[in-house]
């Protein structure tokens, strides 16, 4: 791991507090990881992160262990603990379980008017970024955007379902070239489905989402298998 990453993780060292724990560290990884510190394919050292974070090893371990579970990290035998690298084949499943969640979450909607502040925040944050041509921030607020949506369920496990789902999609955000491509166009498909939600049109939001989701899967399915070994 480089020293910029090692830097980045001892600054992290604060909010672990008096009461350093297995799901703070994974918390902290996690972060890093969705925000493309530590890329697919990366191995992670365990006396470079222990020292950065002021951790031992079995608290690490866990943490490994937990994220490992959330299919962001993979073991190989004799070699040592790695970030995943997805498969074309991952990336279709994400899609999968995000069209399944993200669509029923809309579906289930009640009566309108809906809380649509989050996801009005989220598209503002989107174009701010795009604004100052900061693709990478772009690709954070659509993702803040998903995760407002999931949010109006109100259920504490979908959001965390998701929160999983949509860090394992940025391991593939952040193998592509050109993230403008990937996430710009999603800006304006963002800001008509706060619209259509907004006029308690939720069928239709739902059908504007579900287009939506099937072109982000396929333009990024183009993308992304054209960076990956064909066997990954």
């Amino acid at each position: 791991m480089a020293t910029d990453e090692l830097h980045a993780l001892a600054d992290d060292r604060e909010l672990l507090g008096r009461t350093s724990t297995a799901e703070r560290v994974a918390d902290i990884l996690r972060n890093r990881i969705a925000e493309g510190f530590f890329p697919s394919g990366t191995r992670l050292s365990e006396d470079s992160i222990c020292g950065a974070l002021g951790v031992s090893r079995n608290t690490l371990r866990e943490a490994f262990r937990l994220l490992t579970h959330e299919r962001l990290l993979e073991h190989r035998l004799n070699r040592g603990v790695f970030v995943r690298v997805l498969s074309v084949a991952d990336v279709r499943d994400i899609y999968r379980t995000r069209r399944m969640v993200e669509c029923a979450v809309v579906r289930s909607l009640g009566d309108p008017p809906y809380a649509l502040d989050g996801l009005a925040a989220a598209v503002a944050e989107g174009r701010r970024a795009a604004r100052a041509r900061e693709w990478q921030g772009v690709s954070t607020a659509n993702i803040h955007f998903h995760r407002e949506l999931v949010a109006l369920a109100g259920s504490e496990r979908t959001d965390e379902l998701m929160r999983g789902v949509l860090a394992e999609l940025r391991l593939a955000f952040h193998v592509v070239d050109d993230p403008r491509r990937l996430h710009e166009p999603y800006l304006a498909r963002n800001a008509r489905i706060v619209e259509t939600l907004g006029k308690g049109l939720r069928d239709e939001a739902e059908t504007l989402l579900a287009a939506y989701l099937d072109d982000s899967r396929d333009g990024l399915v183009e993308a992304y298998g054209q960076r990956v070994p064909k066997s990954a």
